[in-house]
């Protein structure tokens, strides 16, 4: 057999894990039949695909949306909106990564089952189905990825998504594969996530029973195997949440033409599944809203550990990355992503009617008295406070600093810099420079309520509930009373709307915006809704105590862009990999 790249690790990390399990992997050439009495370099085939996850940084993609701008010239996403988005120039590619990450699984799956994981024969049989289970389930989020990232409408007119790749691929394979259709790979993926939770436990612990298909294994043997040592890898419970992310990009406008109402059926029944097993809408408290800083509890965090709002995490680690970008320059950062007056503008007032209605008791003059609790966690408006001196920050146009709009390069370019995800006991100023813990979730579960409110609103309307004890205007009350909306205690504006399916549908999606602003959904949404992708981004201009609203980045997105390019390198190579539709 061909040579093949093994990443290899500490056989220590087949057995052992901790909160920072993979460490950077060694490269060596090896036949892959080393694998089968080399059960590191066997499992380092595996790990290929954690080390290919966006554990540790948010991406930022919302600067290229009407969420958000990027002082930053040379940022891909700001090119991508502003008109040089191509199938040979994506910032958003997942072809190279996410089938890599495949082909690593695949290489995997492939040796597996002849691995010597164990000289006892039946927890050498444990440790290979634990592992197996973890490949399928990646590999079907590296799928989910691909086609949200290169699924779309074909130029032969099919709804098309990417080559189901299920086996080792060798130099001798044949590399020019057709794209399956979305339903194929959906299905795919959906396959792959049902043999993943058939494999795993649906969470590590050292005290749970051992399941009837391990009979006679005694717990300790077990618990050596699926025990907590292995937190943070996939589980049954991580499995099912990855199912209701695709379940949902499935059901939506761009992907579900026909508009199947089964499709949000499914969508809506899977978030349930997840939200049950963790007690329904009983489980959400403020602290949810500030996962990412030590109210949240990041700090007292123990390893594997999740804050409750956290499905599945990446690692901790000791930074200030997030602040060095991105706090406000008189706090030494670069300002770098700026949010825009159409975000500042879709959060309600306290009351929780939107600031157009009637009823909301907004001031123009006075745009940031009397708002949803959330503007002033997410974003640092003029005059708040900000940093480890609680320095008040002056973005307005006539202000005196570097904060001020547009000053310098690291100024904001829309009045607004970002506060969420960024912790302000964090010190930038380089006599005293200092870190704080982070870390980046892979799923919320607040995703998963909204995931279910969406659904279940479009299956069953506002007040159905499919069977379940919950309706969608019962997750975004839930959602509301979180935030503070209403003093936590009445939501007229929900109450006037619960009725209204079409009303119901634009609130949610709002929810949606503020709850996950930040964390790389918007982008993702607009086009999985087939909406506008081109509302300019706008900010506010202050002088005098005036405040005068601007255009401060117009949006050159073509219709066809709600679908991403395969790359141009690859329809090149391979005539059978049809292109989708208005990429070239």
């Amino acid at each position: 057999m061909k040579k093949i790249i093994l990443i290899c690790l500490s056989a220590v990390v087949l057995f052992c894990g901790c909160d920072d399990m993979f460490e950077p992997p060694l490269q060596n050439n090896l036949d892959l039949e080393n694998a089968y009495n080399n059960a590191s370099y066997a499992q380092g085939l595996l790990l290929n695909g954690y080390t290919r996850l966006p554990t540790n940084s948010y991406s930022f993609n919302d600067v290229a949306t009407d969420d958000a701008v990027t002082n930053d010239k040379s940022s891909g996403f700001l090119k991508m909106a502003t008109g040089q988005w191509t199938s040979m120039n994506n910032p958003v590619d997942q072809w190279r990564n996410s089938r890599s990450a495949i082909q690593y699984l695949n290489q995997f799956l492939t040796v597996s089952d002849s691995v010597k994981w164990a000289v006892d024969p039946v927890i050498k049989r444990m440790f290979n189905d634990r592992m197996k289970g973890e490949a399928y389930g990646l590999r079907a989020l590296f799928m989910f990825y691909l086609l949200q990232s290169h699924g779309g409408i074909g130029t032969d007119g099919t709804l098309l998504g990417v080559p189901i790749l299920l086996k080792n691929e060798l130099v001798t394979s044949d590399f020019n594969q057709p794209r399956a259709t979305f339903e194929a790979c959906i299905q795919q993926l959906y396959d792959d996530l049902a043999a993943a939770e058939e494999l795993l436990p649906l969470d590590y612990s050292d005290t749970s029973p051992v399941p009837a298909k391990y009979a006679g294994v005694s717990g300790s043997d077990y618990h050596r195997v699926f025990g907590l040592s292995f937190v943070g890898r996939m589980t049954g419970r991580i499995a099912k949440g990855i199912r209701v992310r695709a379940s949902l990009l499935a059901a939506s406008p761009a992907f579900n033409p026909s508009k199947d109402a089964a499709k949000w059926k499914k969508a809506a029944d899977d978030a349930a599944t997840v939200i049950d097993l963790r007690g329904g809408l009983v489980n959400l408290t403020s602290k949810d809203l500030v996962f990412y800083n030590k109210d949240g509890g990041v700090d007292g965090l123990g390893a594997g550990v999740n804050p409750p709002d956290i499905l599945w995490r990446g690692n901790i680690g000791q930074s200030n990355d997030l602040e060095k970008n991105n706090f406000p320059p008189t706090l030494n950062g670069s300002g770098r992503v700026n949010p825009t007056q159409n975000l500042v503008d879709a959060f309600p007032m306290a009351n929780g009617y939107p600031i157009t209605d009637g009823n909301s008791n907004y001031d123009k003059n006075n745009p940031y008295v009397g708002r949803d609790p959330r503007l002033n966690l997410y974003i640092l408006i003029n005059g708040a406070t900000a940093g480890t001196a609680n320095t008040a920050i002056n973005t307005s146009a006539d202000g005196t600093t570097n904060d001020g709009l547009n000053k310098v390069e690291t100024s904001t370019r829309t009045g607004y810099y970002l506060k969420k995800l960024l912790r302000q006991d964090v010190n930038l100023n380089p006599s005293s420079t200092t870190t704080q813990k982070h870390f980046t979730p892979h799923i919320r579960y607040t995703e998963i309520y909204l995931t279910y409110a969406e659904a279940a609103n479009e299956a069953w309307g506002p007040l159905g509930t499919g069977g379940h004890t919950y309706s969608a205007y019962d997750v975004i009350k839930a959602i509301r009373k979180r935030a503070g909306i209403g003093g936590g205690t009445s939501d007229p504006y929900l109450e006037s709307i619960k009725n209204d399916k079409d009303a119901m549908r634009t609130l949610i999606r709002n929810e949606r915006r503020l709850e996950l602003c930040f964390e790389g959904f918007r982008f993702w949404d607009l086009r999985r809704w087939d909406a506008s992708l081109t509302e300019t981004a706008k900010g506010v201009s202050i002088s005098a105590g005036n405040y005068t609203i601007i255009n401060v980045e117009n949006r050159s997105y073509q219709d066809y862009m709600i679908y991403g390019p395969i790359p141009y390198s690859e329809t090149l190579k391979y005539n059978s990999l049809i292109q989708n539709q208005g990429w070239q």
